[in-house]
């Protein structure tokens, strides 16, 4: 028995040097943690319940029959972050560059499935650089099963990656299935192929932080939905973010209550919208002064800026915030910004959160590019979503509302539960200026004339108060009671019950 034990003590040892002490003074060195220390720091201290420490792999080619280490390259268990149940796996960069061996892939594959049978979250640490060539297509086979086990967990159970070093080529695919994939700058990248194929193959010559860098992807591509200076500020702030998430799809998110009330009143949201139309605003301003304790956990802010998306709290309660900002593009649709908040909005939908949307749009972004991208069908996953979408939505808008935009954007038409409107708001078919020119065409010559009949049009069309004898608004409100009106309305919407028609699956427009 005292064998045994000094046995199990050492393999444990071994297990928890991973790679060797040479190796993490390296990852050290890139100023990276190790796979366990993050974990250390992402759950609740002495809460981790390690699996499959013992693990190793099965490959003899190669000369891998003599190179294995415990664990085989990741970390695999559960614990609490704040208390709440999550599942997690940490691929170790020290041991064989974190890469994916058969083995690697059913330790994560085993937690996954233990998360699904429990309704807990997985997170995913991910440093590794692809799958194992030394095991050819196990390692690809790997892959597939945790592919098929994302997709199977899709709106079960909420899934993140946080991408911490590598993820190239078959890696990236799990954290694409994933809900949220979140960057560190300077320290980690994805990319389907790296910099020296791409130099073979097209002749383009880019680093791989160019190619699929934090900034790259919370910029440009939109793949990243938040990047983080450093692995500790990453993993604070996800511990943040989990506070907003329910543990699956069969409970409502936690209601965390602080000392803010929801009678709360803010005057100085009646000047927030500028007397000249053309004028744009800051909506974050909305959105912090009307949410819990100023409180605004963004979403992909530096990608499609023309529309806002994220998580608050009302009366201690997760919201889904989607607004239009009026800052960027004068807030129009574009394909970039429909995608983003289509894909939240579902999220979502899925996971019972509420969503508050307040709108601010002129119409879609007109142009042959946007023609050419296919702004019809990728306008219509947002159409889509708000029209699927059965969790309490309640709609406030601020000034315009144009077009099929109005529509779009969390409409009555689309079962809205409550849609209040500012004074301020404009909701006509298109903006004045526009619509005079083409009814009075003919008055063009005569700009006194059409001057008089812009005003015209403004005072019957471009207000509330036509979509408010058709019903189509609930309620004009002040803008400073807006918070009070919302959370009255999201209590009320509490109990919320309607289901759409049975069916194996929607087909979105992808």
């Amino acid at each position: 028995m005292h064998d045994i034990i000094k046995q199990l003590e050492a393999k444990r040892e071994q297990a928890r040097l991973g790679g060797g002490q040479k190796r993490i003074n390296a990852q050290h060195g890139k100023g990276k943690l190790t796979a366990r220390e993050r974990i250390e720091l992402l759950l609740d201290e002495g809460s981790f319940e390690e699996w499959d420490m013992f693990v190793e792999h099965r490959c003899t080619d190669f000369g891998m029959a003599n190179e294995s280490v415990p664990g085989d390259g990741v970390v695999t268990g559960y614990g609490m972050i704040n208390g709440r149940l999550t599942f997690v796996y940490s691929q170790d960069f020290t041991v064989f560059g974190g890469s994916l061996s058969e083995a690697h892939a059913e330790k994560i594959c085993k937690v996954m499935d233990q998360a699904m049978k429990v309704g807990a979250p997985v997170i995913g640490l991910n440093d590794s650089g692809g799958a194992r060539i030394q095991e050819g297509v196990a390692s690809l086979g790997g892959y597939a099963e945790i592919f098929q086990r994302n997709v199977s967990a899709s709106g079960v159970i909420p899934q993140i990656s946080l991408i911490m070093g590598p993820s190239a080529g078959g890696a990236v695919y799990s954290p694409a299935l994933t809900d949220f994939i979140f960057m560190v700058k300077d320290s980690s990248y994805m990319f389907v192929t790296g910099p020296e194929v791409v130099k073979t193959v097209t002749h383009e010559e880019v680093t791989a932080e160019e190619l699929g860098g934090a900034i790259t992807h919370s910029t440009k591509s939109g793949v990243c939905d938040r990047a983080f200076e450093n692995d500790v500020e990453a993993i604070l702030m996800l511990r943040r973010f989990f506070n907003y998430l329910p543990l699956s799809n069969k409970e409502k998110p936690p209601v965390r209550k602080g000392a803010d009330t929801a009678e709360r009143l803010d005057y100085s949201l009646d000047t927030l919208v500028p007397d000249n139309a053309n004028k744009p605003y800051d909506m974050h301003e909305l959105i912090v002064k009307t949410v819990d304790d100023g409180d605004f956990f963004e979403i992909q802010p530096d990608y499609a800026k023309n529309i806002i998306i994220g998580f608050a709290r009302i009366e201690g309660q997760t919201v889904g915030i989607v607004a239009n900002q009026p800052l960027v593009l004068a807030g129009c649709l574009d394909i970039k910004s429909s995608i983003k908040a289509a894909r939240f909005v579902r999220f979502c939908d899925a996971f019972n959160i509420p969503v508050v949307t307040f709108v601010d749009v002129p119409g879609f972004m007109p142009g042959t590019s946007q023609e050419y991208g296919g702004i019809i069908k990728h306008g219509a996953k947002l159409l889509y979503a708000y029209a699927e979408c059965t969790v309490p939505k309640i709609t406030v808008i601020t000034r315009k509302a144009y077009g099929g935009a109005y529509d779009v954007m969390a409409s009555k038409h689309l079962r809205g539960d409550v849609n209040f409107a500012w004074p301020s708001a404009e909701i006509a078919v298109m903006g004045p200026k526009g619509a005079v020119e083409i009814i009075f065409r003919e008055e063009k010559g005569d700009p006194a004339k059409l001057a008089e009949r812009e005003a015209e049009y403004k005072a019957k069309f471009a207000n509330p108060f036509v979509a408010g004898r058709r019903g189509y608004i609930d309620d004009v409100i002040m803008p400073h009671e807006t918070r009070k009106r919302v959370a009255r309305s999201l209590a009320m919407l509490k109990d919320k019950d309607i289901e759409n028609p049975w069916r194996k699956h929607g087909n979105i427009p992808l």
